[in-house]
């Protein structure tokens, strides 16, 4: 049996977009941001402004994720669900973005920031 045939119980794409739809956004910011640490710039102002937006968007996006996670009424979220699917992503994006203001005056430590959220999320 195929899943295509399978009836869909009621909220459960709501689930899907609360817990499946963040991995996939993730694992696309990961190689975002190695793609944009990656590339030959001529100096770090401008790789942080693109790491910095990346990690504002990865903010807003997990303010939107905790949103869905308590609207979503097929799955009762446990702790971990929250520390996995939004605490922590937090945590690396608000890394992400600081990391990107830090850049301005110390570009060696902003780079392990760099590395610490690309690890996390």
């Amino acid at each position: 049996m195929l899943i295509a045939d399978r009836l869909m119980v009621t909220g459960q794409a709501q689930a899907g977009d609360a817990f499946a739809t963040p991995t996939i956004v993730h694992f696309g910011a990961v190689l975002l941001l190695s793609a944009i640490v990656s590339a030959p710039w001529h100096g770090v102002t401008s790789a942080a402004v693109l790491w910095g937006l990346l990690g504002l968007t990865g903010i807003v996006y997990e303010i939107i994720v905790a949103r869905r996670m308590r609207t979503q009424s097929v799955y009762m979220a446990q702790f971990e669900d929250w520390l996995f699917h939004v605490l922590l992503p937090f945590a690396a994006y608000a890394t992400l973005a600081g990391s990107a203001y830090e850049a301005r005056s110390r570009a060696q430590g902003a780079i392990f920031g760099i590395g610490a959220a690309g690890a996390a999320v």
